[in-house]
C-alpha cells in the first residue's frame, strides 16, 4: 500500500495540465488550456484543462476531476495505478507499506492481465539480452536488422525461445495465474496442455498511450509456410487491435512538438524512423485504418502524413484510410517511397538530413497523389477518367469543413480539366446521401435496445443540441422543463461548492412584542456562514435530497465541515465517487464552459451581477423554493392518494395548512399567486 507521505507529495507536485498534455493536446485559452475530448469524437474542443483551479472538465460528457482521476478515466487505472505513474513522472520515490491478502485480492481481472504483460515485456527482453539462445538467434536478428542497443531498450524488443512452454513456466513459477497467461493469449490452452503463442518468435511490445503493455506481435524466424510471418495477440479486455498505434507511446511528444504524425504499416518502420531521428511516427500494425486509431492521432495534432512503398497495389489497398482521415477533419499528406523501397529500408539507406529532406520534398496533398495514381489506370478512357473523379469527389465529400471541400473542388476541376458547376453538383449529391446515411443511422439507433459502446451515449447528442441552444451549463443538460426540485436541489449543491466558505449578512423575520403586547414584525440581521445557513435550514426540516449523488456530495461537505470547520475542495474533487467529480468539476468549471461565457453576454452590453452580492438574497430563495416544491408534492401526494382510494378520507384539514405554509413561502419570495 502507497504511503499517505507519497500521495500528498504527488499531488503537491502534479501539475494537471502537464499530465494531461500527455494524451491530449492543448492549446492555450486565455488563463486556461483547451482541446478536443479524448472521450468522445468531436470536431470543436470542449475540453478544458484550469491549471489555476488544477481540474479538467470535458463539456461533452460531463466528466471532470483531477490529474488523478484523468488518468483513471482515461487509462484505466486503478488509484494506486495512477499514484505510481504520477510519481514515476515527477521522480517521486514511493514508500509502500505491507499489504494485507485482502488488498491483493481486490485488485481486478484486469490490472492482473497488465501486469502479465508487464512481466512477459520483461522476461522477452532479458531473455533476450541475457540467454545464450536469446543472444544467439533473437539479438542477431535485430542487429543485423541494424537496430542498435538504445533503440532496442526503448521499443522494449525481446525473444520467445522456441520451445513448447519455456515462458508458460516461467510465469507460472513466479506465481502468475494461468488464467490471466491465458486471457491475454500469451499462453494457449488445450485440454492440460499449455503452450506459448509466441515460441520461436521476436517479439514486439504493444504500448497503450501512457506506456503500459497492452499486447504483443511476434515474427517468426523460420521459412515455414504454413506459420504467419507476422502473429498478433488475441483480443482480450486490454488489447483491442483496431484500437491501438505501435509506437504512439514513443511518438506522442514529438508528434505534438512537430504538429504532424507519419503514418506507416509495421513495427520495423517506426522502429527504423526512430533511429533514423524521425520520432513521429506511428504504425497501423498491418491492419485497415480505423476511425478509433485515426482519434488516438486527432489528439495529438491535426497533420498525419501518409508513408506508402512502392508497391501499387499496397497502396490501393491502403489509400481507403485516407477518407477516414478526411472524415475526422484531419489534413492528410502522402509521400510514396521509390519502387522496391519502404519507410524501414529507406531509412536505413538514407542519412538523417537526407530522409527529412526526402519526407518533406516529396509529401503532397492527397487529392493530388489521389489523381497521380488513379489516372496512370484510365489510359486516356472517358469512362475511367469519369470513375476517377467521382472517386476524388466522394473522397472530398468526407471533409466536414465547408471551406476546405470548396477548395479542393477548386483544386480538382483545374488538375482534371472538367468544370467546377459539375462537380459540385456531384458534390451535393454525396452530401445530401451522407446525411441521409447518417439519418438512417441515427434512427436504427434509437430503436435498437443497447448503446452501442463505441459511440458516445445518447446523453451526448442532447447536450450539444441543448448546446446550440445556450441551454447547458456545466456538463449538465438542462431543458426548459427540467424538474423543479431537480434544479433546485443542484442550486444549493452549486452554492455550498462555490461559496460555503463565505460569510454572508442575512435577514429573518422576527415577531416583536411591545409593552402593550402588540406584534410586530421585525428584521433582524445576523452573519452566517453559507454552509452553515443551508445546513441549519435543512436540518430544521429534515430534507434530504432526491438525487442520490446530491445526497452523497452533501453528506460529504457536512461531514467536512463538522470536522474541520471549512470546506477544502481539493479533497471533494477527490471524492471516489466519479459522478460526486463529475458535479463538482462542473461547478467549479461553470465559466470555463465554452457555450456559456460571461464575456459573451459582456460584449454585447448586458453586465451580470457579482453572485457575492446577492447571496445574502439567493440563499434564502433557493431553499424557500425547494420547501416550496416539496410541499407541492406533497400536496399532490395526498390529493393522488384519496382519487385512487376512495375508502380513504381526504384530510381536508392537512391540506390546507400545507397550502397556507405554501402561500407564506411565495409571500418570502415576493411572487404573486
Amino acid at each position: 500500500m502507497i504511503s499517505r507521505s507519497t500521495i500528498d507529495r504527488v499531488f503537491e507536485t502534479a501539475r494537471v495540465e502537464e499530465v494531461i498534455g500527455e494524451f491530449v493536446q492543448l492549446k492555450k485559452a486565455g488563463s486556461n488550456f483547451k482541446g478536443l475530448s479524448p472521450f468522445v469524437d468531436e470536431k470543436s474542443p470542449s475540453f478544458m484543462v484550469s491549471p489555476v483551479k488544477q481540474i479538467w472538465k470535458d463539456f461533452s460528457t460531463g466528466k471532470g476531476g483531477n490529474a488523478i482521476s484523468f488518468l483513471m478515466e482515461h487509462e484505466h487505472y486503478s488509484y494506486p495505478e495512477a499514484i505510481k505513474w504520477l510519481a514515476k513522472k515527477y521522480n517521486i520515490e514511493i514508500e509502500e507499506t505491507e499489504q494485507t491478502s485482502e488488498e491483493k485480492a481486490q485488485i481486478n481481472e484486469r490490472e492482473s492481465m497488465f501486469l502479465v504483460s508487464s512481466f512477459a515485456r520483461d522476461y522477452f527482453h532479458n531473455t533476450m539480452l541475457n540467454s545464450n539462445l536469446g543472444k544467439a538467434i533473437g539479438l542477431s536478428y535485430f542487429k543485423e536488422r541494424g537496430f542498435t542497443d538504445e533503440t532496442i531498450k526503448k521499443f522494449d524488443l525481446g525473444y520467445c525461445i522456441d520451445e513448447w512452454d519455456n515462458f508458460t513456466k516461467a510465469a507460472l513459477d513466479k506465481g502468475y495465474d494461468l488464467k490471466y497467461l491465458a486471457s491475454t493469449g500469451l499462453t494457449i490452452v488445450k485440454e492440460n496442455k499449455q503452450f506459448d503463442r509466441f515460441k520461436g518468435r521476436v517479439m514486439f511490445p504493444i504500448h497503450s498511450m501512457s506506456g503500459r503493455i497492452l499486447g504483443f506481435g511476434g515474427r517468426i524466424l523460420t521459412a515455414d509456410k504454413k506459420a504467419a510471418k507476422y502473429l498478433n495477440s488475441p483480443e482480450s479486455d486490454i488489447y483491442h487491435k483496431s484500437k491501438i498505434l505501435y509506437g504512439i507511446y514513443q511518438a506522442k511528444k514529438e508528434i505534438a512538438k512537430q504538429d504532424n504524425c507519419f503514418l506507416v504499416e509495421g513495427y520495423t518502420d517506426v522502429i527504423s524512423f526512430n533511429q533514423s531521428g524521425v520520432e513521429n511516427v506511428v504504425a497501423s500494425s498491418g491492419t485497415a485504418l480505423t476511425s478509433d486509431q485515426i482519434r488516438l492521432v486527432n489528439r495529438l495534432t491535426k497533420n498525419i502524413t501518409v508513408l506508402f512503398d512502392g508497391d501499387a497495389a499496397g497502396i490501393r489497398a491502403s489509400i481507403r484510410g485516407i477518407d477516414l482521415i478526411l472524415e475526422q477533419g484531419m489534413n492528410v499528406k502522402v509521400v510514396q517511397f521509390p519502387d522496391g523501397e519502404d519507410p524501414d529500408s529507406f531509412a536505413k539507406a538514407h542519412s538523417n538530413a537526407e530522409l527529412k529532406e526526402y519526407l518533406e520534398n516529396s509529401a503532397q496533398d492527397f487529392i493530388n497523389f489521389k489523381v497521380s495514381l488513379l489516372l496512370k489506370d484510365s489510359n486516356n478512357d472517358p469512362i475511367k477518367k469519369a470513375s476517377v473523379i467521382r472517386d476524388i469527389v466522394t473522397s472530398i465529400s468526407k471533409i466536414p469543413d465547408s471551406i476546405q471541400r470548396e477548395v479542393y473542388i477548386q483544386e480538382c476541376s483545374r488538375i482534371m480539366e472538367i468544370s467546377e458547376r459539375v462537380l459540385f453538383s456531384e458534390l451535393a449529391q454525396l452530401l445530401k446521401k451522407n446525411i441521409q446515411e447518417k439519418s438512417k443511422k441515427a434512427s436504427r439507433k434509437q430503436s435498437a435496445p443497447q448503446q452501442d459502446p463505441n459511440e458516445p451515449p445518447p446523453e451526448y447528442f442532447m447536450q450539444q443540441e441543448s448546446a446550440q441552444m445556450g441551454l447547458v451549463k456545466g456538463g449538465l443538460v438542462s431543458t426548459e422543463k427540467i424538474d423543479e426540485l431537480s434544479k433546485y436541489e443542484k442550486e444549493i449543491i452549486k452554492n455550498l461548492i462555490l461559496y460555503g466558505n463565505e460569510e454572508v449578512e442575512f435577514t429573518e423575520d422576527v415577531i416583536d412584542i411591545d409593552e402593550n403586547g402588540k406584534e410586530s414584525i421585525v428584521i433582524k440581521k445576523y452573519q452566517n456562514l453559507v454552509s452553515t445557513e443551508i445546513y441549519l435550514h435543512l436540518q430544521d426540516d429534515e430534507i434530504e435530497f432526491s438525487n442520490p449523488v446530491f445526497q452523497e456530495l452533501y453528506s460529504t461537505i457536512i461531514h467536512q465541515l463538522n470536522q474541520l470547520e471549512k470546506l477544502h475542495i481539493n479533497d471533494l474533487v477527490n471524492h471516489s465517487n466519479p459522478e460526486v467529480r463529475d458535479i463538482i468539476t462542473s461547478v467549479l468549471m461553470d465559466e470555463e464552459d465554452p457555450n456559456m461565457r460571461l464575456s459573451d453576454w459582456e460584449g454585447q452590453n448586458i453586465f451580470v451581477t457579482n453572485a457575492l452580492e446577492v447571496l445574502f438574497k439567493a440563499i434564502p430563495d433557493v431553499i424557500f423554493n425547494l420547501r416550496r416544491v416539496l410541499i407541492d408534492r406533497k400536496i399532490q401526494e395526498l390529493m393522488k392518494e384519496a382519487t385512487e382510494n376512495s375508502a380513504i378520507n381526504i384530510d381536508l384539514e392537512t391540506i390546507r395548512n400545507y397550502t397556507n405554509l405554501k402561500m407564506r413561502l411565495f409571500d418570502k419570495l415576493n411572487r404573486v399567486v
